[in-house]
């Protein structure tokens, strides 16, 4: 799996970012498309499911926040993006999301971020990516468990200090000194 320190691969990819018709409701994003500004990938299992929804609603509802620092949210799985207009249309809580959801059907950048499970879709991983296309923070859990947004936007403010954090910090709090 790539990790903190690595690249974030390159990608071409169809996306889901509206409901309203099918001449509008898609997109093609790249890994170039929101270059310069942080990014943060959180991919999950499949559409249509029950953990999935409550984590893309939780980001969806700190999208703002992640904006105001620079910070582009990007949701992706190996489902289609017919598939994920589909779950949009259907499910109240992902009508209005303000982000786009990626369709990564090929599997190629799942495999290549290493997230691919045995039974050929995504793990449940998140990925702080800077403005040049770094890997500064990895978040992975079981597919069982859902992530916490609140603490991925916290780790997003400690990573933009460019100084140390310590166990728990949050912003307006003291960093360390080197001594």
């Amino acid at each position: 799996m790539l990790t903190v320190g690595d690249r974030f691969p390159e990608f071409k990819l169809k996306a889901t970012v509206g409901i309203d018709s099918l001449e509008t409701a898609f997109a093609d994003i790249t890994n170039e498309t929101y270059r310069g500004n942080w990014q943060m990938v959180f991919f999950y299992p499949k559409d249509f499911t029950f953990v999935c929804p409550t984590e893309i609603k939780g980001f969806g509802d700190l999208d703002k926040q992640f904006q105001d620092r620079d910070c582009q949210i990007l949701a992706a799985s190996t489902d289609s993006e017919h598939v994920h207009l589909a779950w949009r249309r259907d499910h109240k809580d992902l009508r209005d999301l303000p982000f786009p959801m990626l369709a990564d059907i090929n599997k190629d950048l799942t495999r290549e971020l290493g997230i691919l499970d045995e039974e050929g879709v995504a793990r449940r991983a998140a990925f702080l990516v800077d403005p040049e296309g770094i890997i500064r923070f990895v978040y992975v859990t079981e597919g069982s468990v859902g992530r916490n947004p609140e603490e991925v936007l916290r780790v997003l403010d400690a990573l933009q200090t460019d100084e140390l954090c310590p166990c728990n910090w949050t912003p307006g709090e003291e960093t360390l000194e080197a001594a």
